[in-house]
């Protein structure tokens, strides 16, 4: 059974750092894009980052987040710089059961519960 454990949210003052941290567990995920979605108070969850053999990054995060991932223990981390009070969300880690990196969620076969990420003006 496919397990994807998100931890490192918080509250965070704006122009602060958070790392998330997500674990997968149930299968090997090497060759699988993992990817992070965010979804904000009334609005449509939507794509952040995603990691496979290339990266790739939503405008609105490009320069302030930074994705990356340990193959060997299976988790994918994302970097959060510079936050802003519109990055502030629950976040969700994903992961497509392909080595092609896509923005959209529909695209991707298992999740996390989420965490939640607060950032204060």
């Amino acid at each position: 059974q496919v397990q994807l454990v998100e931890s490192g949210g918080g509250l965070v003052q704006a122009g602060g750092s958070l790392r998330l941290s997500c674990v997968a567990s149930g299968r090997t995920f090497s060759s699988y894009a993992m990817g992070w979605f965010r979804q904000g108070p009334g609005k449509e969850r939507e794509f952040v980052a995603a990691i496979a053999y290339n990266t790739q990054y939503t405008d609105s995060v490009k320069g302030r987040f930074t994705i990356s991932r340990d193959s060997a223990k299976n988790t994918v981390y994302l970097q959060m710089n510079s936050l802003k009070p519109e990055d502030t969300a629950v976040y969700y880690c994903a992961v497509r059961r392909s080595g092609v990196v896509l923005p959209t969620w529909s695209s991707y076969d298992y999740w996390g519960q989420g965490t939640q990420v607060t950032v204060s003006s």
